[in-house]
């Protein structure tokens, strides 16, 4: 089953095809908008997450990586920040420790900041994210630029979150729908694979004509490619396509639920560049046509709510799985029978902070932590209002897979075994996908709410 709701949301760049007669009426709201980039690639070796059979540090740079702030509306009306990472996965931590910061330089609010990850798989490892990738203890020797990299990424979304405020004009803010099908279901032992083409885009235009930012999230791994150097995948090349299209903008790109979603095919550079470009092109083309003005106010909510585990297995259970051949569950055993040993309690549920924005009755964004199916973002999409619905993956924190009940009820990799890579000591119980939708439906307005 493949969604039909196709989205984009474009901020300000050169449109002249879009202001002609055929073009609907601009938004007549101006926003205050800022955008601002700031390059994260390292300058120094560093181990590169995602993949686990890379065990050293990266070869060289393909493809610089960024952080990237989007900025909307005014200290008077309430500020929000929408931050983009190109990395696998940044951290809750890392989010809680820049909104400490910002905290006492601006008036933004905890639920009015997101940050979403593109979940490249060719950008360097932070600590708290996939810390059991390997299925072996990070040599002492690659752990002090690890621990340096993610000090400096913190200190850089803090520098790109200030500048995007400092940035701050008026904007006409407007998004639409759009279509990208490179994304398959890799669950390819089960006999239902559904997707997700959509493509939200939102546009920022300043009073200029021309276009400030460009924001696109595609429901889709970046796993094109699995070499040892540092690359944004398709999700970076949509970045470079839509800077060159819109000259002085920046470009932001994010996932949606996209963990059982690959790029096929794949393995090459040469692919890469051709979703970026074919991302980008879509988005372009949205963003020279008619686009839905958003004039709503912007509201922020969060809910903090609590994913239980099933049954966590007993220490007897840990002595047999620390004595299996497999090196990755031998080494997430080990790990686990040293925390009782130290008379440790294992941890029986997740915290999972559930974030919806609404501007107004225009449109509805929903920010999941994780690496979330698909399922639910085709069920949020029947629930509620499709038309007026954007929703994110690998938003504010990345702590594991977040599988629906289906996935969980069929198994395999998203549904169980990839828990221990995040060092989670097992699977979901069964009741989380209802939890989470429920959290979600919670926090959406009325008005975006389909009968039931």
């Amino acid at each position: 089953m493949k969604s039909q709701l196709l989205g984009v949301l474009v901020v300000a760049g050169s449109l002249a095809a879009s202001f002609t007669a055929s073009a609907a009426p601009a938004p007549t709201k101006l926003w205050q908008v800022g955008a601002a980039s700031v390059d994260i690639t390292p300058d120094y070796p560093v181990r590169l997450s995602g993949y686990g059979s890379r065990r050293t540090e990266h070869e060289g740079v393909e493809q610089r990586i960024f952080a990237k702030a989007l900025a909307l509306g005014s200290d008077a009306e309430g500020v929000a920040v929408l931050v983009t990472v190109d990395n696998v996965g940044v951290p809750g931590a890392m989010r809680a420790e820049v909104l400490k910061r910002l905290a006492v330089k601006t008036r933004l609010a905890p639920e009015r900041f997101a940050v979403c990850s593109s979940h490249t798989h060719c950008a360097p490892m932070l600590l708290g994210v996939l810390p059991n990738l390997f299925s072996m203890d990070i040599p002492a020797e690659h752990l002090p630029n690890i621990e340096r990299y993610t000090r400096e990424l913190t200190d850089k979304i803090e520098q790109v979150v200030l500048a995007a405020l400092a940035k701050r004009e008026p904007c006409k803010l407007a998004w639409g729908a759009g279509h990208v099908g490179f994304a398959h279901n890799r669950r390819g032992t089960f006999a239902f694979r559904p997707e997700d083409h959509s493509l939200p885009v939102l546009r920022a235009i300043g009073a200029d004509g021309k276009v400030r930012a460009v924001f696109t999230s595609y429901a889709c791994h970046c796993t094109t490619i699995a070499f040892n150097r540092i690359h944004g995948d398709w999700a970076g090349g949509a970045q470079e396509y839509l800077e060159k299209a819109f000259p002085g903008a920046v470009a932001l790109t994010a996932a949606g639920c996209g963990a059982d979603q690959n790029p096929n095919p794949r393995g090459t550079y040469e692919l890469a560049r051709e979703y970026g470009d074919t991302l980008g092109a879509e988005a372009k083309r949205l963003a020279a046509g008619t686009l839905k003005p958003i004039s709503g106010k912007l509201e922020c909510r969060t809910k903090q709510i609590s994913l239980p585990f099933d049954t966590l297995p007993t220490r007897d259970e840990w002595v047999k799985k620390s004595q299996d051949k497999a090196a990755n569950t031998a080494y997430h055993a080990k790990k686990n029978l040293a925390r009782l040993e130290r008379g440790e309690t294992l941890p029986t549920a997740l915290p999972y902070l559930v974030q919806v924005w609404n501007f107004g009755a225009d449109l509805a964004m929903v920010f999941l932590p994780g690496e979330v199916v698909v399922d639910y973002s085709l069920r949020l999409k029947r629930e509620l209002d499709s038309e007026r619905l954007w929703v994110n993956a690998y938003a504010n924190d990345v702590p594991c897979y977040i599988p629906s009940r289906r996935v969980l009820d069929e198994g395999g990799y998203e549904g169980a075994t990839a828990m221990m890579y995040y060092d989670r000591p097992t699977k979901f119980a069964p009741n989380v996908e209802e939890l989470i939708i429920s959290a979600v439906r919670e926090l959406t307005p009325n008005q975006f709410q389909r009968a039931r």
